[in-house]
């Protein structure tokens, strides 16, 4: 799907092995201890459905969630995983690509050297993501025999030793920032597993967006290159200012700044959501849940450093902390205004999904979609 005569725009297995080899050591974690870890985010994982079930009133449809299976993983096992999902998303896109180099003098050659070039540069990359990602539940999940997923696609991932670094480096209850993390990644679980539609829709946007590129490969290379030096080291980009710009930012046509501003509205409402239970779960269930939040936002908004600064604004993973926010803004003015019955109308379908001034506007939502729908019912 993603190659012709054998090369491949992007050389995946050269992606894990680089990444496997570049990502820092986990903490130190005797083997008793690391069983119980893992078997204790387990149990916090199976517990979390029904808190967050209770608290948002959304019920997965059928066998949904038990289809989904729950991995808890060291770094390597994030990176395969997010390697397989990259591979499934992007095949579509990496084809067009492919044919289009193929069809230049030279591409043959390209191919081979771009594929492996490309492949070492985003396994520094996902090296990077590798060591801070708590816990992520991947919507778009190809099964593997080592990670198996859902039928309907998806699956859960908490990543171990991430979990453990945070709860030592923030000095709070382990077992209460393991119920706090897992509350978290349950909720995005139980959104999609609620929600049949919204998988299916938040695929074909992002494949809209994929389509629309006009990026030449040598351009995406080039783009990969950059952020990759940054991690390096090789650039002083800790000396970057506000302008500069994500890699989604820099491969954008009119077309998909339309599409993003749709894709960035539903990530604002998915992470604010999650946000949002997570805090309105924790005071029961997490008696710690104070002190955890305060320290865990502090670490969110002080705890990068340039190199880190330079990174996430070039990865476009400020966006991602600003959707955290806005979202959460969004849902807990929206729940005090119509109550939780009336913002789970948002699930109803595609069209009452907020747009992104909607966020940024609760209210609007509200008359559009509540009190409008009131009016005419």
């Amino acid at each position: 799907m993603t190659s012709i005569g054998g090369a491949e725009m992007v050389d995946w297995n050269l992606a894990v092995a680089t990444a496997t080899r570049l990502v820092r050591p986990g903490p130190e974690v005797g083997r008793d201890e690391a069983r119980a870890v893992v078997a204790e985010l387990r149990g916090h994982a199976r517990t979390s459905e029904r808190h967050v079930r209770d608290f948002t009133r959304m019920v997965p449809e059928g066998a949904a969630v038990e289809d989904t299976p729950v991995l808890v993983v060291d770094r390597a096992g994030w990176v395969r995983a997010n390697v397989a999902g990259f591979r499934e998303l992007l095949g579509p896109l990496l084809g067009r690509m492919q044919e289009r180099r193929g069809a230049t003098p030279g591409g043959a050659v390209l191919g081979v050297v771009g594929g492996k070039v490309t492949g070492v540069e985003l396994g520094m990359l996902l090296s990077f993501l590798a060591s801070r990602v708590l816990g992520q539940y991947e919507t778009f999940a190809p099964v593997a025999r080592d990670l198996p997923g859902g039928s309907g696609g998806g699956r859960l991932l908490l990543v171990a030793p991430n979990v453990v670094h945070v709860e030592r480096e923030l000095e709070v209850s382990p077992h209460d920032f393991r119920l706090w993390v897992c509350l978290h990644e349950e909720t995005h679980r139980t959104q999609f597993t609620a929600v049949p539609w919204l998988r299916d829709h938040l695929q074909g946007e992002i494949q809209a967006f994929l389509g629309a590129t006009d990026m030449d490969p040598m351009t995406v290379l080039e783009r990969l290159r950059e952020a990759a030096q940054a991690l390096a080291g090789a650039r002083p980009d800790g000396e970057r200012g506000e302008e500069g710009r994500s890699l989604v930012e820099l491969v954008q046509t009119p077309e998909q700044r339309e599409i993003l501003g749709r894709l960035t509205a539903v990530m604002s409402l998915l992470e604010g959501h999650a946000d949002y239970v997570m805090d309105g779960v924790g005071p029961q269930v997490v008696p710690s849940v104070a002190e955890i939040r305060e320290k865990f936002q502090k670490r969110r908004a002080t705890g990068a450093g340039r190199l880190d600064v330079a990174l996430r604004r070039l990865l476009g993973l400020d966006a991602k902390l600003r959707q955290y926010r806005d979202g959460e803004r969004f849902v807990r003015a929206v729940v005090e205004d119509v109550g939780m019955d009336g913002f789970n109308r948002v699930w109803t379908s595609p069209n009452t999904l907020p747009t992104k001034a909607e966020i940024a506007r609760p209210s609007d939502w509200v008359a559009r979609v509540h009190r409008k729908g009131t009016e005419q019912g």
